[in-house]
């Protein structure tokens, strides 16, 4: 049973003033410790719903009664500028940004922690013994069979066609992440950029069809599912996969020119007071309990080398120092000039 009790959430924000900086947080709750008799909390700082992580913290509890648990939710941007710009203490750090990830860890802002689970990572799935990857997400589009004429793209080029073909169709109903404004936008727009040239083709013809610009995920998902969107491109399967009506018009489109996947990570940030609990939840993910009860209660796919190989499109976004090239300060802003020039036309 979930213990979340949102009368601690005040409790929680007045005894944690060092909490209190200039990152924007959208939520907090606090799990108490099941024994009553509590240690010093775990204090995770994440991109993802609680909604959608609260079986795994009650697991972690089950097995740990002794650990409260304040979980503070904030978008990708705010969790690094959170530990990079304002030191903020916590002890675990969860994003879907991998390449804000990656420069923490680089930039000495992660401490290193080593164990069986974490070594029995695939070497993409973890960098330097601080940055570990615990679940893998597709990258997709959500469409609306209705608004395609015909059978749905099954390529970029396929989609670029249907796009010309029947711009009245698609002209305001476009939706996708603003990278001004999203990490994982910003992620997604960068690798699609390195993958293939294809996607600056494809974005100069969205960008001629006044395409809407989004900052979640769910958010697209509701417009397609409502009629407002033709089709949102760049999303994230797991969350289209829980929200979407299986009897409803939206569908998955996972492209089989190359279909990105997203590695959902953990860091430990070199200012948490309690790093040892942090590294035993690190542990408690990555084993065979966690992936499993991943899989099963969160709608996140698990690390599994396995289902990469049985569908040859799938192309995870490797932990290595590559995700660092757009995170320079000149090659950002450079790479959103070109972007907005392609998609923000007049």
């Amino acid at each position: 049973m979930r213990r979340t009790i949102a009368a601690l959430v005040i409790a929680f924000c007045v005894a944690l003033p060092r909490l209190a900086l200039g990152f924007d947080v959208e939520e907090e709750q606090v799990f108490p410790a099941p024994s009553g008799a509590p240690t010093a909390p775990l204090r995770i700082l994440s991109t993802t719903d609680t909604e959608i992580f609260a079986p795994l913290l009650d697991a972690f509890q089950a097995d740990n009664p002794d650990v409260p648990i304040h979980y503070t939710v904030a978008s990708t941007q705010e969790v690094y500028k959170a530990l990079h710009d304002e030191g903020a203490a916590f002890d675990l750090a969860v994003s879907s940004a991998m390449d804000l990830q990656m420069k923490l860890a680089n930039d000495g802002f992660a401490l290193s922690h080593r164990s069986a689970p974490t070594q029995a990572l695939p070497g993409w799935a973890r960098w330097r013994d601080q940055l570990f990857a615990f679940a893998q997400e597709p990258v997709v589009m959500i469409a609306s069979a209705r608004a395609f004429d015909g059978p749905l793209p099954r390529t970029r080029s396929d989609l670029i066609r249907a796009l010309r073909d029947r711009p009245e169709a698609f002209d305001g109903r476009i939706g996708t992440y603003d990278p001004n404004r999203s990490g994982a936008g910003y992620l997604f727009a960068t690798q699609d950029a390195r993958q293939s040239d294809t996607y600056w083709r494809l974005s100069e013809v969205m960008g001629g069809l006044s395409p809407r610009l989004y900052d979640t995920t769910g958010a697209m998902i509701a417009d397609v599912q409502s009629g407002k969107l033709a089709l949102a491109y760049n999303v994230l399967g797991s969350y289209a996969e829980a929200q979407l009506d299986p009897d409803g018009d939206a569908r998955i489109v996972a492209f089989e020119d190359f279909t990105h996947v997203l590695l959902r990570t953990a860091l430990i940030p070199r200012t948490a007071p309690n790093p040892d609990a942090a590294g035993a939840f690190v542990d408690f993910l990555l084993s065979g309990d966690g992936q499993r009860l991943i899989a099963s209660e969160t709608g996140l796919p698990p690390i599994s080398e396995a289902a990469l190989a049985a569908d040859p499109y799938l192309r995870p976004i490797r932990l290595d120092p590559g995700l660092l090239v757009f995170v320079d300060p000149l090659k950002r802003q450079r790479f959103l000039n070109e972007w907005t020039a392609a998609v923000v036309q007049p």
